[in-house]
């Protein structure tokens, strides 16, 4: 009988490098679901319906566009649901199959920030007012970033986590009288997520009208933060690592021969 394999607890270093402590991914997920939040409202709002995120409402929006002959809304709610699919496909297969988020997270990360700078700068070349065209272009960027939030989130190791579909998440957090302890003590995670989707969608919503020409600016700048704390995170432990390394190496070298 061959032993067990036990997978390192969330927060432990392998040999695949230090991992971003459990404490702060459960953090830096609430600021993501932030991003989708208010991503969606933008997507929604001026990109002619389709969701950025929300692969179940483009589907049936899709289904109202084939039934309507509505040429339009089939191109968006398409090219969205498309533009997810690759995102997920693309960042699982550069995270890999580990659980916990090292230095690989933070460069797919900044992929995923790369999109979204890609979204602004199309939004911003338009003056916050993209024509139908446009706006279907802009919505395979939207699509793919949060398609690799997606990929980001299920490797950070904590079960059950969403940023971006959250009907999951809800049916959970209605169960957990009848679940493990381990399930209740997610808990605090599960409405967080769920409370920063909502404030990301009314801050994106409340951009729209007080200051349009920046609503898909809030994203960028949410991400770009967790990609600076991923980074910080993870070099901080691998010089920590190298410092200590080059102490022992010295301290070995300036021992006396016995």
């Amino acid at each position: 009988m061959s032993p067990r394999k036990i997978r390192p607890p969330l927060g432990a270093s392998s040999g695949a490098g230090p991992v971003v402590s459990e404490r702060v991914v459960a953090r830096l997920l609430v600021v993501l679901a932030a991003a989708a939040g208010c991503l969606d409202a933008v997507c929604v709002t001026r990109l002619g319906g389709a969701f950025a995120s929300v692969v179940t409402g483009n589907l049936v929006q899709l289904g109202r566009g084939v039934a309507m002959l509505d040429g339009v809304l089939t191109a968006g709610v398409t090219t969205a649901v498309a533009g997810y699919a690759l995102g997920v496909a693309a960042g699982s297969a550069g995270l890999g199959s580990g659980a916990g988020w090292r230095r690989r997270a933070c460069l797919i990360a900044v992929a995923e920030l790369a999109l979204l700078a890609c979204v602004c700068a199309g939004w911003l070349a338009t003056d916050g007012q993209p024509d139908t065209n446009v706006a279907v272009l802009l919505l395979a960027p939207a699509s793919a970033a949060m398609g690799v939030q997606s990929a980001l989130t299920i490797s950070s190791g904590v079960p059950g986590a969403s940023t971006t579909y959250l009907t999951g998440t809800l049916t959970g957090l209605m169960r957990t009288r009848t679940g493990t302890p381990r399930r209740r003590a997610a808990v605090a995670g599960d409405v967080g997520r769920l409370a920063a989707l909502l404030c990301g969608a009314v801050v994106g919503a409340l951009l729209l009208r007080v200051a349009p020409l920046w609503a898909p600016a809030l994203p960028v700048v949410l991400v770009g933060g967790v990609v600076a704390i991923i980074a910080i995170s993870t070099r901080g432990r691998t010089d920590g690592r190298r410092t200590a390394a080059r102490s022992s190496a010295r301290k070995a070298q300036d021992q006396p021969p016995s």
